[in-house]
């Protein structure tokens, strides 16, 4: 098992063309250590076998506010906030939110600060690089929407960035479940039956974060994934606006050709693993099926927390 662990390591230090970070946390997963890249939320996905994403009624919802800041301090940050004349609106419900695990639309969760920092690596390492994400997962179950969804959440509260979150696995479509709010539109109808784009986008109410995720969901997934107009839409999120970060929710590696077929569209990639569960062997077979260049590295979820809350020593 070291052995393997170190033949993962080095496949992502050979095909980036340059030395891989060193891991910044490690996990026990069975006596074995499981080397990974970034800090890991402590969180779990909804099992859809077990606990269906919770929903709610969409009229009179609290709406959490983030906190207040002045015009003038705004502009010293360099605060973006874009207005929102297309999207169609609907309120989130914070306790679906929490019921759910979306722990980045809360302010005083301890678990952002995990998300937090793994903004912050994401930022740094693609800094002029590129700034559309593809999330996924060596196999089902793993977190990768869970993982999707708070780092959208997350990138929105940053002072220069708007976020675009956008489900593409189309044999599903969960992301707007999980937020809890209806959607009859998504990136098949505007693949297959051309629906207008600005139909796609929803507002969930909360600041610089816009989302696409509902509709009709297709078998035939990969072959739309990889087609010349979901490249052509990509490059459209991509381009439109460059402060935005678009992170693509994408079905496993290791059940599907989706996200092979997807992978060439976007800058980077990030893969979400489960602590104790996904096998060193898996993880090696998932990434060896990626463009390595584009592998930002692993994020390990159901991990036990490294970090102290605050106010705690």
């Amino acid at each position: 098992m070291a052995i393997l662990r170190k033949s993962i390591t080095s496949k992502i230090e050979n095909v980036m063309g340059r030395e891989a970070p060193l891991p910044v946390a490690e996990a026990q997963t069975s006596g074995v250590e499981a080397a990974v890249l970034f800090p890991q939320p402590a969180i779990v996905e909804p099992q859809p076998a077990t606990m269906e994403p919770q929903q709610a009624p969409m009229d009179s919802l609290p709406i959490l506010e983030a906190p207040t800041v002045r015009p003038m301090d705004q502009e010293k940050m360099g605060y973006v906030s874009p207005s929102y004349t297309i999207s169609r609106s609907v309120a989130l419900n914070p306790q679906v939110l929490a019921a759910n695990r979306c722990v980045g639309y809360h302010h005083d969760s301890h678990e952002l600060e995990f998300y937090k920092v793994l903004r912050t690596q994401i930022l740094q390492r693609t800094n002029g690089g590129g700034n559309t994400v593809m999330v996924t997962s060596a196999l089902p179950g793993e977190g990768k929407t869970l993982t999707a969804i708070n780092l959208a959440f997350t990138f929105a509260k940053e002072f220069k960035q708007t976020a675009l979150l956008v489900d593409c696995d189309l044999r599903q479509q969960r992301i707007h479940k999980v937020l809890g709010f209806p959607s009859e539109k998504g990136v098949a109808d505007y693949l297959l039956n051309d629906c207008p784009i600005q139909e796609l986008f929803v507002w969930p109410g909360v600041e610089k974060l816009t989302v696409i995720s509902g509709g009709k969901t297709v078998k035939e997934s990969s072959e739309l994934l990889g087609s010349p107009g979901m490249g052509s839409l990509v490059a459209d999120m991509k381009n439109r606006y460059p402060d935005r970060y678009v992170f693509f929710d994408v079905p496993p590696l290791l059940t599907s050709a989706d996200a092979l077929a997807f992978a060439p569209f976007v800058d980077h990639i990030l893969v979400t693993v489960q602590a104790g569960q996904t096998s060193l062997q898996d993880v090696d077979k998932a990434l060896r099926l990626l463009p390595g260049e584009k592998v930002l590295g692993l994020v390990m979820n159901r991990q036990e927390s490294a970090l102290t809350p605050p106010g705690k020593t």
